[in-house]
């Protein structure tokens, strides 16, 4: 089968029409203007999606990707980095035009930019998780990732996207395993997470308890290691019961001038140089003589690497680790005008009032019906909006547009070769 592609869409598909029945296709590696042969890999409600298997004839944006796993990690990596920019300009402009439709905001996203870093294309990821694969019960266990839009396993022998230290630790740790004989069904996941300066921690997530004769030492680039039964009945790599723990739970990195420090399994950017970028365009809406308060705080890699641009900050935060974190990131910092909450948003609204301004970076679903309603009946100067979720933030802005106006807007592509970007939209009270 074959298609003649339209363009990218939200999500990083590229769009096409089966010759024969005109239904619509969301076609991984392939790019606007080529010509496709294709491969079915999923069928629902009239909508097919599928992986190009040959390019009839190659678009210009076209180029040849540094990994034969690329499309479970980095399905853009086909493309010269200026198209990504462009794409993900073109996407961004698409998306927050279909869903903000007050007319007040007309025209806000004609001039959209996105911030970008070239020289940090790849490696710039601090956090990868790895599955685990045997080709059959003979042979070792390998790395894996899963095949894009579908169950089946690709092996790998890391990521260009991490930083380098992630992949040698992990293939440390892959060693580990098969010189200790431990069974490929008994593992769940690997994830490894550093700092930019050569240093990891990593968990192993297990699905029983498994029998080692010498556990993984530590070293000058592992710093910690921890083993944790993981419910074998949960796809998601939560910890259940900690088996094993040895050396740090935590690695520290700077923003701007800020040392923060985050935990194993708690969030934090993965593109750190880009991020910094984001925050100092935050920075300029701010007021020295003006409260802050910060939704989904996390560990505070907001707020706290802006502590000179406010009065006062309250950070309320839902996970209890990166509260715990951002509480001492506090201290470690020697801020003294940020207090760390632990609440929901939508437990916390009292918060935000009519003479402070908000800043939120809410998870992909975008923002609580009770924070909406909460900014739109108290009207808080300004609203600092990142997101990593254009469609869910463009929602939530087209209602705040009842009493605000925008005022800025910007994308940043925190993660390069991937379809994945964020985005920034300041609105101003009227």
């Amino acid at each position: 089968m074959k298609t003649k592609i339209e363009k990218l869409v939200f999500g990083g598909q590229a769009l096409g029409r089966d010759e024969e029945t005109g239904k619509v296709l969301f076609l991984w590696n392939a790019l606007p203007g080529e010509e496709v042969e294709f491969e079915v890999t999923k069928k629902k409600r009239g909508i097919i999606e599928g992986v190009a298997t040959k390019v009839l004839s190659a678009s210009p944006d076209r180029v040849e990707p540094k990994e034969d796993s690329y499309l479970s990690t980095s399905p853009w990596q086909m493309m010269t980095m200026e198209a990504e920019d462009r794409y993900k300009v073109e996407i961004g402009k698409e998306t927050y035009s279909r869903g903000i439709s007050n007319k007040t905001a007309e025209g806000s996203f004609n001039e959209l930019e996105i911030v970008s870093d070239p020289d940090m294309a790849f490696g710039y990821r601090n956090k990868m998780e790895f599955s685990f694969y045997t080709k059959d019960i003979d042979s070792p266990t390998q790395l894996c990732f899963f095949a894009r839009g579908q169950h089946t396993k690709v092996p790998v022998e890391g990521s260009l996207l991490a930083e380098p230290v992630i992949n040698e630790v992990a293939n440390e740790i892959l060693e580990w395993l098969n010189n200790e004989g431990v069974n490929r069904i008994d593992l769940k996941s690997l994830i490894i997470r550093s700092n930019g300066k050569g240093e990891a921690i990593a968990a192993l997530f297990v699905t029983k308890g498994v029998e080692i004769s010498e556990w993984h030492p530590l070293s000058d680039s592992l710093l910690g290691f921890h083993v944790f039964f993981s419910n074998p009945k949960s796809p998601a790599s939560v910890p259940t019961e900690l088996l094993y723990s040895s050396g740090a739970s935590s690695l520290v990195m700077d923003v701007k001038t800020t040392s923060l420090q985050f935990g194993l399994l708690s969030f934090f950017q993965v593109h750190v140089p880009v991020f910094t970028k984001a925050v100092e365009d935050m920075a300029t809406f701010l007021d020295p003589k003006l409260d802050i308060v910060d939704f989904y705080s996390g560990v505070g890699s907001i707020s706290l690497p802006l502590s000179k641009y406010y009065r006062q900050a309250v950070l309320v935060e839902s996970n209890e680790e990166a509260t715990e974190f951002a509480q001492q990131n506090i201290a470690d910092n020697q801020i003294d005008n940020a207090v760390a909450v632990l609440s929901t948003a939508e437990d916390a609204v009292e918060y935000i009032s009519t003479d402070k301004i908000l800043i939120v970076d809410p998870p992909r679903a975008g923002l609580h019906k009770k924070v909406i309603d909460r900014i739109l009946f108290k009207k808080p100067k300004r609203v600092i909006y990142l997101s990593c979720n254009l469609s869910t933030q463009s929602r939530d802005v087209d209602l705040l547009l009842e009493g605000y106006s925008i005022v800025f807007s910007k994308l940043y592509n925190f993660f390069p070769r991937t379809p994945h970007m964020e985005g920034l939209v300041i609105l101003e009270r009227r």
